[in-house]
């Protein structure tokens, strides 16, 4: 029996959002200007998280950094992202889920760009990911996106698109799962045979109790007691 295991990134397997976390990253490396940067990285979360984000407006805000410096001194950040940043804030439960499903073929399913993601993905053991891909030309970014925005039902269209890369369709798996969050997420928690919610917001918790779907917790009890006083 083929079985499809999907995970969102941000506030699933991690107890934080990468984009917004790499925003913060280089604000903090004195990159991005502090002044101008640091309120809207902000805006746009909070924008995200109550579902009126932008998503274009969002992504030129997010990628234009990447069109002003080479590919080298990006991947040294995001090194270096990746091991202050990122790993601190892989759920205690994350890596066991992933384990859990060893056996099913795996994908990291995430509105965030293919650059921040791709290594986080790479260092969870999950081996495939289904991004928001970011445009490229003669080895340099853009700064834009490129192809269908793996957001909302956009995140549908890129799963179809994904399988028909490997010469299969959605309906060749027997049983599928989607591990997330969010809100943004219902179309594709919809469209699984095995809809589980994790660290699920408001909304998402109120459709998954009216709906009967799971809702996980990954943090140990001191970390979810940590987290809320830290948020408090």
């Amino acid at each position: 029996m083929k079985r499809l295991v999907l995970f969102d990134l941000d506030e699933t397997l991690l107890a934080g959002d990468s984009d917004y976390e790499w925003g913060q990253f280089l604000i903090d490396a004195g990159v991005l200007d502090r002044a101008t940067h640091e309120a809207r990285n902000a805006q746009f979360l909070a924008r995200y998280r109550a579902g009126t984000l932008d998503l274009e407006e969002y992504l030129e805000f997010q990628l234009g950094p990447l069109a002003r410096y080479p590919r080298p001194q990006l991947e040294a950040w995001h090194a270096e992202f990746l091991a202050t940043r990122i790993l601190p804030i892989v759920r205690a439960g994350t890596r066991p889920l992933i384990e859990r499903h060893h056996g099913a073929v795996q994908a990291i399913v995430t509105a965030t760009n293919r650059f921040v993601t791709e290594p986080i993905a790479a260092a969870l053991g999950v081996p495939n990911l289904i991004a928001t891909e970011v445009e490229e030309i003669d080895g340099r970014y853009t700064g834009r996106a490129s192809g269908t925005r793996c957001f909302q039902e956009g995140k549908v269209t890129k799963l179809h698109e994904w399988l028909a890369s490997r010469g299969e369709r959605f309906g060749d798996y027997a049983q599928t799962w989607f591990y997330s969050d969010s809100m943004n997420d219902l179309p594709l928690l919809s469209a699984v045979t095995h809809p589980v919610t994790v660290h699920p917001d408001d909304r998402l918790r109120a459709h998954a109790a009216r709906a009967g779907w799971p809702i996980l917790t990954l943090d140990t009890p001191d970390e979810a007691r940590d987290r809320h006083e830290h948020r408090a």
